[in-house]
């Protein structure tokens, strides 16, 4: 199956509102949808990371499929899975070490390692799993988490306490990560060991709609997303709709809006022909990873030399008021990215993280 041009524009969309929602100019004036929910609930910020997650899964599909169709050996295509998501998480530790390296410290999870650990789970479940078996383990991990997090009694607050404090992945955390936590929160990691089950869900979830793409039934698509959107919705009446915990309704929400959002997607681009206008969102899509990361360094960069501080007081807040100046600092950051982007494709670069 030659690349498919709609998932690199949906993947590199999602980059690009990735790297808009985290490099605003200020910090205190933002647009609320570019913000995360303060708990439970949901912004348009809070779609991105589980859309992404959604992504690995399709081109999971696209890729091991088409190997395994041909002879592969599902135990080489595993560890090059694991040495892939291996590799992905420690760029993120890297990253997370920078610019203090602080390793008795270091934050250990983040967006980095969770996509790495749920592609290498992923991966193992996906190739030695049926159809059916992605969707018993799917059910099993987004069921089971929802299961702990609401039965497993906390020491000092009980079973389904589903507060910032007192729930089981802030306990687990406050553990097993104690003096590595986000520096956010201080008592839990957004992106913690206990979320990431249910995290990839998102990941199996893909993967299914990428059987889906693979067997030409995408016009299923838009019928299972409506269902996973609703489910996800009567769920969230018990398990609320929540980002930091990653509750098994946000799983479904998430992965019920990816699942239409990339069919219309692909409507667009593959069935209608609609490339051209979509074109830096696929050069960005084809380097998705490598461009994410050198957003984080530019962050860094931008801080450590004062340079934000910089523009900031010379050149957005004297053309714009705060809050869009804010806004315009960070399509700025998203705009450089598209030209890097560009630069890539011109030269054919593609890099694999």
């Amino acid at each position: 199956m030659k690349r498919l041009a709609s998932l690199d524009v949906f993947r590199g969309a999602t980059v690009a509102f990735m790297i808009l929602v985290n490099n605003p100019g200020s910090g205190q004036a933002v647009y609320p949808p570019l913000r995360h929910a303060s708990w439970h609930g949901w912004t348009p910020t809070d779609l991105v990371f589980p859309f992404f997650l959604w992504i690995v899964g399709v081109a999971m599909t696209l890729s091991f499929a088409k190997r395994v169709e041909r002879g592969d050996d599902r135990k080489q295509l595993l560890l090059h899975a694991l040495r892939r998501g291996a590799m992905i998480f420690g760029i993120g530790l890297l990253l997370n070490l920078i610019p203090a390296f602080d390793l008795p410290h270091v934050r250990i999870m983040g967006v980095l390692q969770r996509i790495g650990l749920c592609y290498m789970i992923g991966s193992a479940i996906y190739l030695y799993s049926s159809t059916r078996g992605l969707i018993g383990w799917t059910v099993a991990l987004v069921g089971g988490y929802w299961v702990l997090m609401t039965l497993v009694p906390v020491p000092g607050f009980g079973p389904g306490v589903l507060q910032p404090e007192g729930n089981l992945e802030q306990y687990i955390d406050s553990k097993l990560l104690a003096g590595h936590l986000y520096s956010g929160t201080k008592i839990f990691d957004p992106e913690g060991l206990l979320s990431t089950i249910p995290a990839v869900g998102n990941v199996l979830l893909g993967a299914l709609a990428g059987h889906l793409l693979r067997n030409g039934f995408m016009m299923w698509l838009p019928a299972l997303g409506a269902a996973l959107a609703i489910a996800g919705q009567i769920a969230g009446i018990w398990f609320p709709i929540n980002k930091p915990i990653w509750s098994s309704s946000y799983v479904l929400w998430t992965c019920g809006l990816a699942s239409i959002a990339f069919y219309v997607c692909w409507w667009l681009v593959d069935v209608k022909g609609w490339r051209t206008i979509f074109k830096p969102f696929e050069w960005m899509g084809q380097n998705a990873l490598a461009i994410y990361v050198g957003s984080g360094l530019l962050a860094r960069i931008l801080s450590l030399t004062g340079a934000q501080k910089w523009l900031w007081a010379h050149v957005y807040s004297v053309i714009a008021s705060p809050i869009n100046a804010s806004l315009l600092f960070a399509l700025s950051e998203v705009f450089f990215f598209f030209l890097v982007a560009w630069w890539l494709w011109r030269k054919q670069i593609c890099i694999r993280l």
